[in-house]
């Protein structure tokens, strides 16, 4: 196997020191009355209040996506934010807008200048309030898209991308999508009960015009009592008899994520922890109206930039927009629906999926498979992205441990 770029940097590698995230709101709900800003503002200083080790003056840069580049999540978010978390304005941001992958992007563009040499520590961060910003609200699409037949109409609404893939693959059924979407759920729970999710959780204030000031603590979307039968009943809101329901996708959510990113020396001179270690990345496109299956030929890239296989891959983050897109990355891998190695503590279709918050999300669960599975040498992040691309990060165990005669 030959050694990655990344990893031939040395010090200079990108390796992850620590991710944190608010709880996730259903649109409109938990998050009614908070703006998205201060969401964002409050998840940055719980990360830099989780480590004390980094003095905020020492951060070359901050990235914060949002999906919805307008009103509480514009001017600049990655600026406006930072000043409003206590960063010292000597510390410059930016915004990032790559739709679902911009958390993932943040993290991805500021690995690169580390591992360029331009920076040693940087904070990415994505953050999306649905109920205050609708999915595509502003846009305005070329006519010529459809006018052009550049795309389908299909390709402008993500749960008739999804429909699409379950007519590329018919043999991903709904019943499957089901069982996935269930798994997820199960999975969720199980990780709750184990005090799993809610160690990585920054509380953020909420105000409700009913019941005042409060504190969310926990997310709010999942549903530990999901059935079958409950799922099998559901109806098809993007095609008359369709297979893509409410309880097989994610939500709409509002939320935040955030995350440090230094360079390995960096991190060992301040003593800062390694949560894991950057291998590669790579994002590439597809048919927008075949969204979901964008992780496949991302991960393929990014596998190749690493020389790695598939094989040695041994956790995976697989982000859930639908049931039926991570289910066709499994087919496609010949990873079984239900292998132990996917989302293991759940995934988006329980705790929802605020756009361009998730790469952070994903990160932060792989990061704590890692601690749990110190066997494991590698895994990978992985989402779909609107208008038919993926985006995948292939990262290195930093707890790994070589089985005795492996």
């Amino acid at each position: 196997m030959s050694r990655s770029h990344m990893q031939s940097l040395g010090d200079s590698q990108p390796v992850l020191v620590d991710a944190v995230r608010s709880p996730f709101g259903k649109s409109g709900s938990l998050y009614v009355n908070t703006r998205a800003d201060d969401i964002m503002v409050r998840v940055l200083r719980g990360l830099l209040e989780r480590n004390p080790q980094l003095s905020p003056s020492a951060i070359d840069d901050v990235a914060i996506a949002a999906a919805t580049q307008a009103g509480d999540q514009g001017m600049n978010i990655g600026r406006s934010a930072s000043l409003l978390a206590g960063i010292p304005n000597t510390v410059p941001g930016y915004s990032i807008d790559r739709w679902c992958a911009g958390a993932m992007t943040s993290v991805t563009t500021l690995a690169g200048a580390i591992a360029a040499g331009a920076y040693d520590i940087a904070v990415a961060g994505g953050v999306e309030h649905m109920g205050n910003h609708p999915i595509g609200e502003g846009m305005d699409p070329n006519p010529r898209y459809l006018a052009e037949k550049i795309v389908d109409q299909d390709a402008l609404a993500m749960g008739s991308t999804a429909e699409r893939l379950h007519d590329k693959f018919p043999h991903l059924t709904k019943e499957r999508a089901d069982k996935f979407a269930l798994s997820s759920q199960m999975k969720t729970a199980a990780a709750y009960a184990a005090g799993e999710i809610q160690r990585d959780l920054i509380p953020v204030a909420v105000r409700s015009a009913e019941l005042g000031y409060g504190i969310a603590t926990v997310d709010e979307p999942p549903r530990p009592t999901t059935t079958m039968e409950g799922l099998a009943a559901l109806k098809t809101p993007f095609r008359p008899a369709g297979r893509v329901t409410a309880g097989n996708s994610s939500g709409l959510n509002d939320g935040a994520t955030a995350a440090i990113i230094a360079s390995a020396g960096k991190a060992k001179e301040l003593g800062l922890p390694v949560k894991a270690k950057m291998v590669s990345f790579a994002f590439a496109g597809v048919e927008p109206e075949i969204m979901g299956y964008g992780p496949v030929p991302s991960t393929i890239k990014a596998l190749e930039k690493a020389g790695l296989s598939i094989g040695e891959i041994g956790l995976f983050e697989i982000n859930e927009a639908f049931a039926v897109q991570v289910l066709s990355f499994l087919d496609h891998f010949g990873i079984g629906d239900d292998d132990a190695r996917v989302n293991i503590h759940g995934g988006a279709i329980a705790v929802g999926h605020p756009l361009a918050s998730s790469g952070i999300r994903l990160m932060l669960n792989l990061a704590r498979g890692f601690e749990k599975h110190p066997e494991v040498q590698y895994g990978i992040t992985t989402m779909c992205i609107g208008l038919g691309m993926g985006g995948t990060v292939i990262w290195e165990n930093p707890h790994f441990t070589q089985k005795a005669g492996a």
